[in-house]
């Protein structure tokens, strides 16, 4: 299973990214995804997903917007009015049942910078 994220950069404040990611390999049955991110110095915290309901964080509601497109396995988030404190490293994961085991299966990519400069 292979998890490919692009879209980070450098924005200043105010500005717009949008973030990608694709899951390919058709091990596991993808039930949840969704964009995590870690500031230097804090912990990993849950942006927005989709799952059996989608989720914001309260500190991007109304200004980031997440899709996902099951048939592709793939999830976007489209990040509007950024603000310095949005800089960190954002991280994609998808989880679900291994298909021939049941077993349940989380992987991640190895992460993009979003710098946002005031």
């Amino acid at each position: 299973v292979q998890v490919v994220e692009s879209g980070g950069g450098l924005v200043q404040a105010g500005g717009s990214l949008r973030l990608s990611c694709a899951v390919s390999g058709s091990t596991f049955s993808i039930n949840f995804m969704g964009w995590y991110r870690q500031a230097p110095g804090k912990q990993r915290d849950l942006v927005a997903s989709v799952g059996s309901t989608t989720y914001y964080a309260d500190s991007v509601k109304g200004r980031f917007t997440v899709s996902r497109d099951n048939a592709k396995n793939t999830i976007d988030l489209e990040m509007n009015s950024l603000k310095p404190e949005d800089t960190a490293v954002y991280y994609c994961t998808a989880h679900g049942p291994v298909i021939a085991t049941g077993k349940y299966l989380e992987v991640w990519g190895q992460g993009t910078l979003v710098t946002v400069s005031s």
